[in-house]
């Protein structure tokens, strides 16, 4: 599989998106798909900002180093250099798709739309206890384990 371009996107950039951006590059590489990776907030509040330190320990947990990461804003330019955009819940789902410039060609979905019987939403742990980012990342694992099995098949 080759052209995979994939945008993870949450509100702020620091919660959900960055274990989601990390979580699928090692995933990815361990299936032999060859894709660009990255994340994005709708939101700009954060911007330039690590992940949050919950995110970060959970990642690490999990055996992920996200620390790297930085939050950025989702630019005009990801509609055409991603083919897909992946939303970690319906809200900014409709917030990108409000934002969608004409002749985008990136896929929109949302992460956790084949994942069997779970929620539409991966859960926002801003401002949470350590439980809930370990229940953040449960969910994502799971939508991740989904769409890498959407994108080879």
């Amino acid at each position: 599989m080759s052209n995979v371009s994939i945008l993870f996107v949450c509100l702020g950039n620091i919660c959900r998106s960055p274990v989601a951006e990390g979580l699928f590059r090692v995933r990815a590489a361990d299936a032999g798909v060859d894709a660009e990776v990255d994340s994005a907030g709708t939101g700009n509040w954060h911007i330039g900002e690590m992940p949050h330190p919950g995110s970060r320990a959970v990642a690490k947990a999990h055996g992920l180093d996200i620390s790297a990461q930085r939050a950025r804003q989702v630019q005009a330019r990801d509609w055409f250099e991603r083919s897909h955009i992946v939303a970690l819940d319906t809200a900014n789902l409709n917030d990108l798709q409000a934002a969608r410039p004409d002749g985008a060609t990136a896929e929109v979905l949302l992460l956790l739309q084949d994942v069997e019987g779970g929620e539409e939403d991966v859960l926002d742990p801003y401002g949470m206890d350590e439980s809930a980012f370990e229940d953040m990342y449960v969910q994502i694992d799971a939508g991740i384990t989904a769409l890498l099995a959407r994108l080879t098949t």
